[in-house]
């Protein structure tokens, strides 16, 4: 099983979920590595009854990811019933809402001191569709009788984060490591994300995860997310994130790493891939050749990206600019680390390409594509072939100190 830290100056990790029934091992296990491929660096797993928690020491040998345990309701049951899958697991996820209603701290301290004992972090992951009701009915009543009450929208950010640090402070009472401490509190809203995690934060320097539950489905899922995360991400704020999308039928379960890794990369906090910027068209761009050619491009670096990891350390840095015509398209070109500029409506039929921001040769014909794509793998080669490549760079700005290994 692969290892990755959270926390302090470490990069931010992405994260995933498994939409398979833990108990099917084999599937579960599959989907796992398939998220894992597509650059999540952790994936959790639903441990919902015994056939489940009994499934994860084999989904975990079959895998080369930390695999999450997420409890709710029967965790403290599950974890003491089943050590081999309490072993197993890298961290534990507790939802406090959830933990039962009767011997809620009873519970919740069973779960701590399994994790104590096992040697294993635990993240408190608030979510408002799920908030302790008896201390938002404490926190309702007692915003009741002020002279000037807040709204109900502000009392349930704040009971959100009480439940957090309440929680966070037991587990330290059972014995459970500050820096074994992780934290959520998740929302569907942006605004509200926004409001509770600077709220968050401001109570303490524990590692957060970030995320926009229940994010939705296609554009709006994404776009929500991104709107979201952007806006704490540069303020600093976050250690792990997560983009919860609601795939289409039959939708590929990757999309959500895909999403959160362009995210990071947009903001220049994490390097994952090589980049293509291209121009939307307009009327000079009459053709869709630069349309296709852009695609074609963008294929090609995924299909590279797996062999350039492992090849050509620091090629997930690379800027390819494929431009329509001639107003931006030079220009943006020599910005690039390699462009082309592709004739427009009226334009000599000449494909100028730039290597670090010289022009280099002038393309024509039928066979610009795979002479371009020929051009590519051979400055890649060149400029990321040494041991000396530019190393990954990401911003630290705000970071919580809290390192967790998570083996």
């Amino acid at each position: 099983m692969g290892g990755v830290t959270v926390g302090g100056s470490h990069p931010i990790v992405v994260q995933s979920m498994t939409n398979t029934d833990t108990a099917d091992a084999a599937a579960t296990a599959a989907q796992v590595r398939a998220l894992h491929a597509a650059g999540s660096e952790l994936v959790r797993v639903t441990v919902n009854n015994d056939d489940a928690a009994r499934a994860v020491p084999a989904i975990v040998a079959e895998v080369d990811v930390p695999v999450i345990g997420d409890f709710h309701y029967n965790g403290h049951l599950l974890l003491t019933k089943y050590p081999a899958c309490a072993r197993a697991l890298a961290k534990y996820r507790i939802n406090p809402g959830n933990v039962g209603t009767k011997r809620r701290d009873d519970n919740f301290r069973t779960i701590v001191r399994v994790a104590i004992d096992e040697g294993k972090p635990v993240r408190i992951g608030v979510n408002w569709g799920s908030l302790d009701q008896q201390l938002l009915t404490e926190m309702m009543d007692e915003n009741a009788t002020r002279p000037e009450p807040r709204t109900a929208r502000e009392v349930t950010m704040e009971a959100m984060v009480e439940s957090a640090m309440r929680s966070a402070e037991l587990a330290e009472e059972c014995g459970l490591g500050h820096d074994r401490i992780i934290l959520s509190a998740k929302v569907s809203g942006v605004q509200d994300l926004v409001a509770v995690y600077r709220m968050l934060a401001a109570r303490g320097d524990y590692p957060l995860h970030l995320g926009l539950t229940e994010a939705g489905m296609g554009a709006k899922g994404i776009v929500a997310s991104t709107a979201g995360l952007s806006i704490l991400l540069q303020e600093g704020l976050g250690d792990t994130i997560r983009v919860s999308l609601t795939p289409r039928p039959g939708g590929d379960r990757t999309e959500e790493v895909q999403v959160a890794q362009q995210i990071l990369q947009s903001l220049g906090l994490r390097s994952f891939t090589a980049q293509v910027t291209a121009c939307p068209g307009c009327g000079r761009t009459t053709s869709t050749f630069f349309q296709e050619m852009a695609e074609q491009i963008q294929n090609h670096l995924r299909e590279r990206r797996a062999a350039w990891r492992g090849q050509y350390p620091g090629a997930e840095q690379l800027r390819v600019a494929v431009m329509g015509c001639v107003v931006n398209g030079p220009g943006e070109s020599k910005h690039a680390d390699i462009g082309i500029s592709l004739p427009g409506t009226a334009e000599e039929p000449r494909a100028p390409v730039y290597v670090d921001g010289a022009l280099k040769v002038t393309l024509k014909g039928e066979t610009i594509v795979a002479d371009f794509l020929r051009i590519l793998e051979e400055y890649v080669a060149t400029r990321f072939g040494s041991a000396n490549g530019p190393a990954e760079r990401h911003l630290a700005v705000g970071m919580h100190e809290t390192d967790i290994p998570l083996a």
